[in-house]
């Protein structure tokens, strides 16, 4: 049976990828497991069922398969952040720290309306640059905290909670 102590065991880590000294956690490996998969969908579901969430955001690409999956289950609405040029209408653009350098990610100005709640789910968490800019965004744009929801390979979902405005 697993459990939410043994999907650690699902995710392999690779170091010095994608440059040395970076331990790379890759995921793969959960999502061909049908069991590790289906439990940690069932984790975020279990865990925002009650939660009244209107909108799922999440971040290209690995963000895109727990992400679209949970909002299905949540029945909200599912939001993608892309790289910078890839969405077609108007975009809120935040820069974020990696472990290994900057990064950019965009959001539709229209995604979230006023008075709704969004979950933003990510996969792992290094930095917290990714779900801090995320958090950001959302605060600037639409004036108001969202929940989130990580996991990493030590216990899912690692951290849960309310980002607040940094």
């Amino acid at each position: 049976m697993v459990t939410n102590n043994n999907l650690q065991s699902a995710i392999r880590s690779i170091p010095d990828f994608p440059k040395k000294g970076i331990v790379f956690r890759d995921i793969t490996t959960l999502l061909k497991d049908k069991t590790a998969f289906a439990k940690t969908i069932d984790i975020f579901y279990d865990r925002y069922k009650d939660k009244h969430i209107d909108k799922v955001v999440s971040v290209e690409s690995r963000g895109f398969i727990f992400g679209s999956i949970l909002a299905y289950r949540l029945n909200a609405g599912f939001i993608p952040v892309r790289k910078p040029k890839k969405l077609p209408a108007a975009t809120i653009r935040e820069d974020y720290q990696l472990e290994y350098g900057t990064d950019s990610l965009e959001i539709h100005t229209d995604a979230i309306q006023k008075g709704e709640r969004a979950l933003i789910i990510d996969d792992l968490l290094a930095t917290g640059g990714t779900v801090r800019s995320h958090s950001e965004t959302c605060y600037k744009t639409w004036g108001r905290n969202c929940q989130f929801g990580i996991f990493n390979r030590i216990n899912l979902p690692q951290r849960t909670g309310t980002f607040k405005r940094i």
